[in-house]
């Protein structure tokens, strides 16, 4: 099966696989979650429990290929360790999810993971909350992924951000780089803004 649930040739489905002690948090008590995220994005997904291979389907013929994406991109988020109720903004229009497996970028010692996942985090979630307040996103530090939810801008600026730390590059530079690139990003929406709305 497919990790990142690439859809089937010929076919309007997708597949992938999540950690089975993450199903109950996608179920949800008495199958809440599931059945709000297929009525949400018009899907039918089938998840079997005890390998944690998850099918999204099409519930109707009307329903769009985006929304099967948007379905599988809240599962993926739920999969990597985010709690329902922060994934739900993943199904919003201009929202986009973006993870980073630790695990590829530093290597699989627990020790190392653990010292990094500290820098990202920071001193009581400091450092995390920080990169979510500068930047507008959800950020969900893992086992071993970093998940990112976002508009697409706002979530590339904040897996920067956190990939530098990974990198090992000083908090302080961090924040400054962020607070550039995102002064960048509000005054190039600020433009697009007035050119699309011109004064009378």
């Amino acid at each position: 099966m497919s990790q990142e649930g690439d859809l089937t040739p010929g076919a309007t489905r997708l597949y992938l696989r999540i950690p089975v002690d993450r199903i109950g948090a996608l179920i949800g008590e008495g199958g809440k979650v599931l059945r709000e995220l297929e009525a949400r994005t018009g899907t039918k997904i089938t998840v079997d429990s005890t390998n944690g291979a998850v099918i999204i389907e099409p519930a109707t013929p009307a329903t769009r290929v985006d929304r099967l994406l948007k379905a599988r991109d809240f599962i993926r988020a739920v999969a990597a360790g985010v709690s329902p109720e922060k994934a739900w903004r993943v199904l919003e229009e201009d929202q986009v999810l973006m993870i980073i497996d630790l695990k590829e970028a530093i290597g699989e010692s627990p020790n190392h993971l653990k010292r990094i996942k500290g820098r990202l985090i920071g001193e009581k979630g400091k450092a995390r909350r920080n990169i979510e307040q500068m930047t507008g996103t959800t950020i969900n530090i893992g086992r071993d992924k970093v998940v990112i939810i976002g508009d697409y801008e706002s979530a590339q600026v904040a897996r920067e951000a956190l990939e530098m730390l990974i990198q090992g590059r000083k908090h302080s530079t961090v924040y400054k780089y962020i607070d550039r690139l995102m002064r960048e990003v509000k005054r190039r929406r600020m433009t697009e803004y007035w050119s699309f709305n011109p004064l009378e």
